[in-house]
């Protein structure tokens, strides 16, 4: 699909609001064209305003040389950003700022949030949205501020199974608890990847804006959002930190729970033990043994071992083991 906005009254305004774009609309007037999961017929239009539209495969190559270029004054960024897949999984998927003075044009095959909420509020961000420089720099902080929503529903999250597992949680809940903190553990990987990879990119336009005429004014948003991003980094590692630490404490009442159930079972073996022992002792068939011949030689044996069996339990009350 193809998006494309211009300047509205109050934020961005999409061009062909009721449709997505079609590849015949006029989209040189533009400032932001947002390619989404895009088909030949859109990706040759881009072209047709000379920007080559990278591939899936290009974007996500891991070499910097491919992530990070400047090409006939077209600045090519290319970051790893959490979204979701058209069937609703969660992933990490490359995203590609193609930014120039007449536009701004992204790339992406899944679906990260904040390019869905940017348009609306583009004009209350720190850098405003009248160039697509602009525009750039306030979807970054859209997308840093939905980082930081992450990060807080992660701490929250976190919080719960914490709250949960020190808690009277049986065995199931202890499991299910651990899977929690597990999704929790993936989402905030994925989180810290994209603030790796969006504090890259931001370095690497800082040091291109010595040819902008707005260099100076940028310049200072840019290293605000940079130090955004640092302070992000920082409570990405407390929680993870937190994410081992509530692994740690819901697999130690795991143990603690298994070891109830096995000291449980061992007790209740030790109580039979004497019993069983006896009962062996008076199964032997041995020509000559006391007992066999009298009366009272069957109730003295079950007597015995009932006798044995209390004795048993009374010394591991005693000893504080039950």
């Amino acid at each position: 699909m193809l998006y494309a906005f211009t300047a509205g009254t109050r934020g961005l305004a999409r061009m062909g609001q009721e449709t997505p774009m079609s590849p015949g609309a006029q989209i040189s007037h533009a400032l932001w064209i947002d390619l989404y999961r895009p088909l030949d017929s859109q990706i040759a239009a881009v072209e047709g305003l000379g920007v080559e539209v990278p591939t899936l495969a290009d974007m996500e190559e891991i070499e910097i040389s491919n992530r990070l270029y400047r090409e006939d004054g077209t600045d090519v960024m290319t970051v790893v950003l959490p979204g979701i897949t058209p069937d609703g999984g969660q992933i990490s998927g490359p995203v590609t700022f193609i930014l120039n003075k007449e536009r701004l044009i992204t790339v992406r095959h899944h679906a990260p949030r904040s390019f869905d909420t940017f348009p609306e509020r583009a004009d209350r961000s720190t850098a405003g949205c009248t160039t697509p420089e602009r525009i750039f720099l306030g979807l970054i902080e859209e997308i840093v501020a939905r980082q930081a929503d992450l990060l807080e529903g992660i701490g929250r999250a976190l919080d719960q199974v914490s709250a949960h597992v020190l808690g009277d949680a049986n065995s199931e809940e202890l499991q299910r608890a651990l899977g929690d903190v597990g999704r929790q553990g993936e989402l905030l990987g994925r989180i810290r990847l994209a603030l790796l990879t969006l504090e890259r990119a931001l370095s690497f336009y800082d040091q291109t804006l010595s040819t902008s005429p707005q260099g100076k004014d940028l310049h200072a948003i840019v290293k605000s959002q940079i130090r955004d991003i640092g302070s992000l980094a920082v409570h990405g590692d407390f929680l993870s930190s937190r994410v081992s630490l509530s692994v740690d404490a819901t697999l130690g009442m795991i143990n603690l729970a298994q070891n109830d159930t096995v000291r449980i079972v061992s007790v209740v073996t030790a109580l039979f033990l004497p019993p069983t022992l006896i009962a062996s002792a008076y199964g032997m068939n041995f020509a000559s043994m006391p007992e066999l011949d009298k009366s009272w030689g069957y109730p003295f044996a079950i007597g015995l071992m009932v006798v044995s069996a209390v004795g048993t339990w009374a010394f591991f009350k005693w000893k504080n083991w039950l």
